[in-house]
């Protein structure tokens, strides 16, 4: 370890831009091992559902419920990784390594403040929150059996996003995807042993998950810790260090807010529109969030590199990255897009049994094949504004376009919806809505300010 540390540094930043081929290269270094570390919690809820769908259907009922809240609460705090990974690129680019890793820590014991917190309430309002959603009885006691035992791992989750931002500042991402593995791996056998061999119910499955999360945690960051301390960082919690990781994160986290709050919208919207619509709106969601972890890749493998580069107070190279990332963030969502869409014509028979649903899931995919690209781009161009810490713009400009695209929803489910003769047209209306207004509302924004230099700044 101590080799790796002493050669951590790229000292390549500081000279001319890299040819167009090793750009790509560096980008691709770096989106492939973030793409398994994105999807690590998403697949352990995908791991509790599989086993859980064996003890009952209230039980798989409430897992619903649980994982929805935890997924929410965890999912709002994701600025904990990008405000921490654009802080120690930002200052490893400007050769200032102590005060990069120095922030580090301070991102991490932020952390652990707030997962202490989010863990502690969660757990007290667990019962109201449940019912709130929808649970009753034996259902809700499914439902707070499994959210008090999963929220316990909230604080070791929200570690390793803070890690994770160590880790992609450094460009040593590698680590976050074997935690990432060696997690899911560990989840999948706790939940084995502890539902059908100990026999403890939707109880285990939570337990596992939350020694899953806290063993990642760990992993993680114990050699960031190694790190810091090779190069002088103090371990201490520093109150205006953590102040600072704070101020980063809340424009990000308003930025997330905006983002949920339009989801939250455009399920209100399906449902509005009726059952049927409901159900193959959510079989296409969870088949775009899935994907949208691909793209998101992308993006952070942009943000790194440009942070470094703005740090070091290269503008050109800030400027060949931004072009590489955007063309990168554009081919991947347009490979993406037509397997989406291919893979559209046919999954509905996963989904439901149910014709008309397999028909409107068909309709859904094809409708988002298209504008993958649009949020290819998009995604990318995202992540090198987070890179250089442009976090009061987009949190405005996502504000506005959420507070748009609400608005537009209502519209259409209040106007546009109940004219059209069939749930066919409803779907396609619901999904480019969704594409158009909010992506394409994001598009707009982030590709007006690129092209001038005051996020550079």
């Amino acid at each position: 370890m101590r080799n790796v540390v002493k050669h951590d540094m790229q000292a390549d930043v500081h000279h001319q831009s890299p040819s167009s081929r090793e750009t790509n290269r560096r980008i691709l270094a770096l989106a492939l091992p973030t793409f398994g570390q994105l999807i690590a919690e998403p697949t352990f809820i995908l791991i509790d559902t599989a086993i859980v769908g064996h003890i009952g259907d209230a039980a798989l009922a409430g897992l619903s419920i649980g994982s929805t809240i935890i997924l929410t609460a965890v999912g709002l705090c994701i600025f904990l990784a990008y405000s921490t990974t654009a802080q120690v690129a930002h200052l490893l680019g400007a050769g200032r390594r102590r005060e990069g890793l120095q922030a580090g820590i301070d991102g991490l014991w932020l952390a652990l403040g707030i997962g202490t917190v989010l863990s502690i309430g969660l757990f007290a309002a667990a019962e109201p929150l449940c019912r709130a959603l929808g649970g009753s009885g034996d259902v809700l006691t499914q439902a707070t059996t499994y959210t008090r035992a999963i929220v316990l791992g909230a604080p070791g989750m929200l570690l390793v996003y803070a890690a994770n931002g160590i880790f992609r500042g450094l460009q040593k991402v590698r680590i976050t995807l074997i935690a990432a593995v060696s997690g899911a791996v560990l989840n999948t056998a706790l939940d084995m042993l502890f539902v059908f061999v100990f026999r403890w119910g939707i109880a285990g499955s939570g337990a596992a998950t939350l020694i899953a999360q806290w063993y990642m945690g760990l992993f993680l960051v114990v050699p960031a810790i190694l790190w810091a301390r090779a190069d002088g960082a103090s371990l201490q919690p520093r109150l205006q260090g953590i102040a600072a990781a704070g101020g980063d994160g809340l424009p990000l986290f308003i930025r997330t807010l905006a983002i949920r709050a339009a989801m939250v919208a455009t399920v209100a919207c399906a449902a509005r529109m009726g059952t049927a619509v409901l159900a193959g709106f959510q079989a296409v969601n969870s088949s775009w969030n899935f994907a949208m972890n691909m793209l998101d890749s992308v993006g952070i493998a942009g943000q790194t590199l440009v942070a470094m580069a703005l740090g070091a107070g290269d503008r050109n190279q800030a400027r060949t990255l931004t072009r590489a990332t955007g063309r990168a963030g554009l081919m991947v969502g347009a490979v993406i897009g037509v397997g989406f869409a291919a893979i559209g014509l046919f999954a509905g028979r996963f989904f439901s049994p149910t014709a008309n649903i397999q028909i409107l899931v068909a309709v859904g995919m094809v409708t988002m094949g298209v504008f993958f690209p649009l949020q290819g781009w998009m995604m990318a161009i995202d992540g090198i504004l987070i890179g250089a810490r442009d976090y009061r713009y987009l949190a405005g400009t996502c504000t506005l376009t959420a507070l748009a695209y609400i608005a537009v929803l209502s519209l259409v489910a209040g106007g546009v919806a109940p004219q059209l003769p069939n749930d066919l047209l409803r779907t396609a209306v619901l999904w480019t809505a969704f594409n158009v207004v909010l992506m394409g509302g994001r598009v707009l924004f982030n590709g007006l300010r690129v092209r001038g230099d005051a996020w550079m700044r």
